[in-house]
């Protein structure tokens, strides 16, 4: 479902960074780990197709996403791929619902309340479908990126330090959540971090160096 070989990437032409393989099946869960500065967040926009790679192939649901023009993978990225990144990165002038409904109209989809409704009442934020985002708590926030990430019910969920700046329980709250709404849309869970509590958590692991 998610398969890597030989990935490099390089910022300035130089320095490059090289990635390990990775085989995730569909349906797995996955830990990426690994100190500031290894390459994590890199790693994590090249597997969501924000960035192309110098060489290497990135293969996501049976789809060669180097071989898509960039319309095709914006595209094939709504569709395919949810995206929860350290910020929430909301447009700041929609409510909630509309953020959600641009994620769908993004991804070329038609309209679709009546999954936005099921799912933010499942988030427990079905009272804050017509709020902005800025009237949200941290917590609120983070679900709310949730529900955005798998509105479209993606093939891969890619999660970018979503327990960093919690403490414990909240910590606990959160992995137990992304893996319930991963299990219930049927996709692949990775989850990038370098948040050493999550090491007991998953037993599918892949460590930067």
């Amino acid at each position: 479902m998610l398969r890597t070989t030989g990935l490099q990437f390089s910022y300035d032409g130089r320095n490059e960074l090289s990635f390990p393989n990775i085989d995730c099946k569909s349906g797995e869960h996955w830990l990426l780990l690994g100190q500031s500065g290894s390459g994590k967040t890199t790693l994590l926009h090249l597997l969501g197709g924000l960035l192309s790679p110098k060489s290497g192939r990135i293969e996501v649901a049976n789809t060669d996403m180097s071989a898509l023009s960039a319309t095709q993978r914006d595209r094939f990225r709504g569709r395919n791929i949810g995206i929860i990144f350290q910020s929430a990165h909301f447009v700041r002038a929609l409510t909630v619902e509309e953020n959600l409904l641009l994620a769908q109209q993004l991804a070329g989809l038609k309209p679709n309340r009546p999954r936005i409704d099921e799912l933010l009442a499942h988030l427990n934020l079905g009272h804050k479908l017509r709020a902005k985002p800025d009237r949200l708590s941290v917590g609120e926030q983070q679900r709310a990126a949730i529900a955005r990430a798998i509105v479209n019910k993606p093939d891969i969920i890619l999660a970018d330090e979503p327990t960093s700046a919690l403490d414990d329980h909240n910590c606990e709250k959160v992995v137990q959540l992304l893996e319930e709404q991963a299990r219930a849309v049927g996709a692949t869970l990775l989850v990038v971090t370098h948040d050493g509590r999550l090491k007991e958590k998953f037993s599918n692991q892949i460590v930067l160096s």
